[in-house]
């Protein structure tokens, strides 16, 4: 089985965003990553609810949308009529997180849940068999074009022996510093969605980029 490509919109041209979601519309990318930045959980501010609308209008491919915000319980519903297919929440962010959880599902849309660098994937065993996904963090929240945190390839193995124990059906998926280095790598230690953004968009031919992560294996 190949991985799941979801190709991060925050690294796109955005004075050209239709061009880049219809661009990644025609590759055999599987979801369209939206980082949501609210320069108080992240030190960064990126996009909010009219800008996934925006990308939602044009888009062909699932929105996988990343909530790096405090309170995000406060806006799933926007967010999911704003054409979230999946809601990603941070661990760190969530003190009632089973709750959160619950009220993504109940929206209808896929639940997910992040976990920063310095977390560790222990945290998350009693909430793993309600879960779809679970994003690990491979560097540090806040910027695209970081350096990849090796420490994600023990994170990945540990997180999947976990999945197996619990008998979650969780997808494990890495956001950060994805490239052609150690996306097999990732893959073969159980990683099963990788997010690329600077690989991907500042490479001479994105399309071509997507298609040899895809076929890593």
């Amino acid at each position: 089985m190949n991985p799941i490509i979801a190709p991060s919109i925050l690294a796109a041209d955005f004075a050209n965003l239709q061009r880049e979601v219809e661009m990644i519309n025609q590759t055999n990318a599987d979801y369209i990553h939206v980082d949501i930045m609210d320069g108080v959980f992240v030190p960064n501010i990126s996009m909010g609810i009219p800008v996934t609308e925006a990308i939602h209008k044009h888009a062909k491919k699932p929105l996988d949308v990343h909530l790096m915000i405090m309170h995000p319980e406060n806006y799933l519903k926007q967010f999911k009529d704003a054409g979230a297919a999946y809601l990603t929440v941070h661990y760190e962010a969530c003190p009632h997180l089973h709750r959160t959880v619950e009220e993504i599902k109940a929206l209808g849309c896929k639940a997910g849940v992040a976990l920063n660098p310095h977390s560790p994937v222990y945290l998350l065993k009693d909430i793993l068999k309600e879960v779809d996904m679970v994003c690990l963090m491979s560097v540090n929240p806040g910027f695209g074009g970081q350096k990849f945190i090796e420490n994600t390839f023990k994170k990945v193995k540990s997180l999947k022996k976990l999945i197996v124990e619990t008998g979650s059906n969780a997808k494990i998926e890495i956001d950060g510093g994805v490239s052609m280095d150690n996306a097999k790598a990732l893959f073969d230690a159980g990683a099963d969605v990788l997010v690329a953004g600077n690989f991907v968009f500042s490479s001479q031919n994105p399309a071509e980029t997507i298609k040899n992560l895809k076929n890593i294996v």
